[in-house]
């Protein structure tokens, strides 16, 4: 097996069959932390970026964060419940997207969709940055290195989602788990200290907030609005769900309905628990370290903060919260890991993204989309610095656009139903149930859109502006894509009736010295039997020229062979002007290029060689009316690569995949003599002996050979 190979499986592990796919369904105790831990690692945040926004009226202003906090679970609970209607009705997993686009429209959702793969970059990027925050509160060493470490691991998370879905679930329930578990025993634990007298206080509780300006009237609004919009990130990833549900064991619907209620039940029981113990320890932050008077050095994060009131700095419960928190919050990512990849696949098939990233790797995950998230993930962080602060602008203003136009989607949705013949909206309790759904996706609807108006204009200039110049990027970057797959099927659909067939077939054999590959070349095109066939050098040394005519008379090679003159050393031009010359005299001929080349073994074998034939065949490729042949010659060193595959069973595997015939023998074998009758297999063939056979292996006439094989290194149109 070869070292790349070998890499890839340890890394990716064995390829796992298709008919296999059912096996990587979830259950819901391990779809919980695949799709959830995004909602759930929130709760480390939320709270904090409430307090942050509402420091810089000072320290008066946070009586106002439980008004918040509570708008903040009723608008979650809200989402939570609208989301279980789309669950139902669109089990497919189209998600968001399918929703707004089957009931709004093709544009609508393609909207949609570009917030969507926005976001979910941004989840990634927020979700390590800030599990690096609280790692680098607890261990201060590690932050001049916070970039490397988010760096890492983003390509970690890769690694293992590349495994596979259900593997990688398997590996994340751990810490999702051991998270909500630590978080519900602290909050407890607060509460009863609370409760007999010993009440939690924080290490920042003595710090005084410097007001960076006098808020009254129009400015105290905006602050609060502002400070509600930044705690409604606790609501970022409750739409992972409804985009995951294929990835349900059956019933799919019912299962997904259950593990988005219990995420909603567990998300919004820690928000409040870690926002009221917040309260209660006197937590301090400011947005600025300058303005919290009495701190030194980075300002650590409210849930270390709390978890060092309840259980005390350093202790074994600190530690584990600490430790915990910064594990979920790598993780949250894998949220994105799953969402996105997945909506991708949805998009490319239907030709708004490239047509790859529809396709499962080995390990039936959508590696492309995964290895392309990570790739803009990586990018965000080392652009903003691993900054949670600077990164959190950004994010939920694509969430709210897609929970916005989803739920006025699914009123569309119940409203038709109610117009239609269906079954349930002529029973009367039917169409109370869907009047019920109705009303729940209409609230939805107008608090997200309402919160999507306030995070636009008080998040606008502090870097959503990006945002909101990226989604229509996407989104007619995506129109684009699917224009071109448009003209393309348009080009290539067929004329009625049978194909025209050309008048002459023209065949080139490009010819730079006589060897081995350059013999079959011939043989081959011979055998093809063309209505004319030449052999073609280009004479970039006239001396060179001279000694190859010389050979080739010797040899008693009765094709013709065409010399062009190259006085400034080009090969490609005179062969592509050669080409042109003969189109333009018989438009209706088809010039058939023949191109000897030898397969080599070793990557490193390449560099030795000057890949001109690679450049003078994509260059062929533009000219109408023109065929590339590729004639492979197997080199010794390829020959032993392909018995070390063929041992290890990769060999077989590569074979199934080619749909393409083997044009010559093995290496080593006598080359054919290219004989003197015209259109003849020509004597002295070492082939099959049938008709038509020229060439030394079992290539037969008219065999088709488009694809150059992987390893073929370009040798006869070569100046060694």
């Amino acid at each position: 097996m070869a070292l790349t190979d070998r890499l890839k499986r340890g890394v990716v592990g064995r390829p796992i069959g298709s008919d296999r796919l059912g096996e990587t369904l979830l259950p819901k105790r391990v779809a919980l932390p695949v799709f959830a831990s995004d909602a759930l690692s929130s709760v480390s945040y939320a709270t904090e970026e409430i307090l942050l926004v509402l420091s810089l009226g000072g320290l008066a202003f946070y009586h106002i964060s439980p008004w918040l906090a509570g708008a903040v679970i009723v608008l979650m609970l809200t989402v939570v419940a609208s989301y279980r209607q789309n669950v139902h009705a669109y089990p497919s997993g189209g998600g968001d997207y399918e929703v707004v686009s089957t009931n709004l429209g093709p544009r609508a959702g393609l909207l949609v969709a570009s917030a969507l793969l926005v976001d979910y970059v941004l989840t990634v990027a927020v979700s390590v940055s800030a599990g690096v925050a609280n790692l680098t509160s607890a261990v201060t060493g590690l932050a001049p290195h916070r970039v490397l470490i988010a760096v890492v691991i983003v390509i970690v998370l890769t690694m293992m989602n590349l495994r596979g879905v259900r593997e990688s679930g398997s590996a994340f329930a751990i810490p999702t788990y051991g998270f909500v578990a630590g978080v519900f025993v602290m909050i407890v634990t607060g509460l009863v200290q609370t409760a007999v007298g010993h009440t939690p206080r924080a290490e920042s509780a003595g710090y005084k907030v410097v007001a960076e300006h006098d808020y009254a009237g129009f400015a105290l609004a905006f602050l609060v609005l502002r400070a509600f919009a930044s705690g409604c990130t606790a609501l970022t990833g409750v739409e992972a769900i409804s985009n995951g549900v294929p990835a349900f064991r059956k019933p799919k619907s019912r299962n997904a309905a259950t593990t988005l209620l219990m995420m909603g039940i567990l998300a919004v029981t820690m928000f409040a628990g870690v926002s009221a113990l917040a309260l209660i320890s006197h937590v301090h932050v400011a947005e600025h370290t300058a303005d919290l008077i009495g701190a030194h050095g980075d300002q650590p994060t409210v849930i270390t903060q709390v978890a060092a009131a309840v259980f005390g700095h350093g202790s074994p419960g600190f530690v584990y919260i600490a430790t915990v928190t910064t594990l979920i919050l790598m993780l949250a990512a894998n949220t994105a890991f799953n969402g996105f990849p997945v909506l991708g696949s949805i998009l490319a098939r239907d030709g708004y993204l490239p047509r790859q990233l529809h396709t499962r790797g080995d390990r039936l995950a959508y590696s492309n989309g995964i290895v392309l998230l990570a790739s803009f993930a990586v990018l965000l962080i080392i652009v903003f610095h691993a900054q949670v602060t600077q990164l959190i602008q950004l994010y939920i203003l694509g969430v709210f656009i897609s929970f916005t136009l989803s739920q006025t989607g699914m009123v569309r949705h119940w409203a038709r139903i109610l117009r239609s013949d269906a079954p349930a909206a002529a029973d009367p309790a039917g169409r109370r149930r869907i009047r019920r759904s109705q009303t729940i996706n209409f609230l939805g609807a107008c608090m997200t859109g309402t919160v999507l108006v306030l995070v636009l204009v008080t998040k606008f200039t502090h870097g959503a502006w990006i945002v909101c110049l990226a989604i229509p990027i996407i989104f007619l970057g995506m129109r684009g894509i699917r224009g071109h797959y448009d003209r393309v099927a348009v080009e290539l659909t067929p004329e009625p009736g049978p194909p025209t067939l050309p008048s002459r077939i023209r065949a080139v054999v490009l010819v730079s010295k006589i060897h081995a590959p350059t013999l079959r070349a011939l043989a081959y095109a011979k055998a093809s039997r063309p209505h004319s066939l030449v052999a073609l050098t280009v004479a970039v040394d006239q001396a060179d020229a001279d000694r190859l005519r010389a050979t080739w008379d010797e040899r008693g090679i009765t094709i013709d062979l065409v010399v062009l003159a190259s006085p400034y050393r080009e090969v490609t031009r005179p062969v592509l002007e050669y080409v042109a010359r003969i189109r333009r005299e018989s438009p209706r001929d088809v010039v058939a290029v023949y191109v000897p080349e030898y397969v080599v073994g070793h990557w490193w074998e390449h560099l030795l060689h000057n890949q001109s034939a690679l450049r003078l065949k994509a260059r062929l490729l533009f000219q109408p009316g023109v065929m590339v042949t590729s004639v492979p010659w197997q080199l010794a060193s390829s020959t032993r690569v392909e018995q070390r595959l063929e041992r290890t069973g990769a060999g077989a595997v590569r074979r199934g995949r080619s749909a393409l015939p083997a044009v010559s023998a093995q290496p080593g074998s006598a080359p054919a003599r290219v004989g003197a009758e015209p259109g003849s297999a020509g004597p002295g063939s070492t082939g099959s002996g049938s008709a038509g056979s020229g060439s030394t292996g079992s290539g037969s006439a008219g065999t088709a050979v488009e694809a150059t094989p992987a390893g073929t290194t370009p040798s006869p149109t070569e100046r060694e």
